[in-house]
């Protein structure tokens, strides 16, 4: 699983970092979320399910690795 971060949409709002930690970062310069990791790992993928879901701008995306 991915997860993907569309920067134009972001606002910076935060709740994916303080949902998933260990795989979003927000910049120090424009509060924007940094994805941490390429691949999400297993113990991770429900907060970042949850990170996706919780995201006020919806900014955040999954790519299931069956898709292509």
């Amino acid at each position: 699983m991915r997860v993907v971060a569309d920067l134009d949409v972001c606002i910076g709002a935060g709740v994916c970092v303080l949902t998933a930690p260990k795989v979003f970062d927000q910049s120090s310069e424009d509060g924007q979320v940094r994805v941490l990791v390429e691949l999400v790992p297993a113990a991770e993928e429900m907060l970042v399910r949850e990170a996706v879901d919780l995201c006020p701008s919806a900014a955040l995306s999954i790519e299931d690795d069956d898709e292509s």
